[in-house]
């Protein structure tokens, strides 16, 4: 029976790293072409327009964040800042638990997982909510 976990435990390994190996190479080549292409021209409109501004006029919480990325890419995180202070503000984390499935992966120990008090997660939401309610009145610093 502990041949067969090992097997099992090795492919799994193996499976974790080609998922972080896409996961990073799909980041890179992302980011690549975005470093080059700015969502901002309006030579360069084949970028995806958000599906709920397209249908409501109103932007979502995630409305700005290509462009965010791109200023990012360009080391300009006040311009990033002002595209979409919620992706900016969430950014660590999202690259925390990244580098830290990619640690498991490399490292084949088992990934350990934060314990984020269920308060937290709410408040997250509850910024969320009100963040997406407030980017699309007319005060300041939402204005348009």
């Amino acid at each position: 029976m502990s041949g067969f976990y090992f097997v099992e435990t090795v492919t799994n390994r193996g499976r974790q790293l080609k998922l972080a190996a896409m996961m990073w190479f799909g980041l890179a080549a992302g980011a690549a072409f975005l470093f080059f292409f700015n969502p901002a021209l309006p030579s360069h409109q084949f970028f995806p327009k958000c599906p709920f501004r397209l249908l409501t006029g109103w932007q979502c919480p995630g409305c700005g964040s290509t462009r965010a990325f791109y200023q990012l890419l360009h080391l300009h995180p006040i311009a990033a800042f002002k595209f979409n202070p919620l992706i900016v503000l969430t950014l660590p984390f999202i690259v925390y638990g990244f580098l830290g499935f990619t640690k498991s992966a490399i490292t084949g120990k088992p990934y350990r997982r934060l314990f984020i008090p269920p308060a937290y997660m709410w408040a997250w939401l509850v910024l969320l909510l009100f963040f997406w309610v407030f980017r699309n009145t007319p005060w300041y610093p939402f204005v348009s």
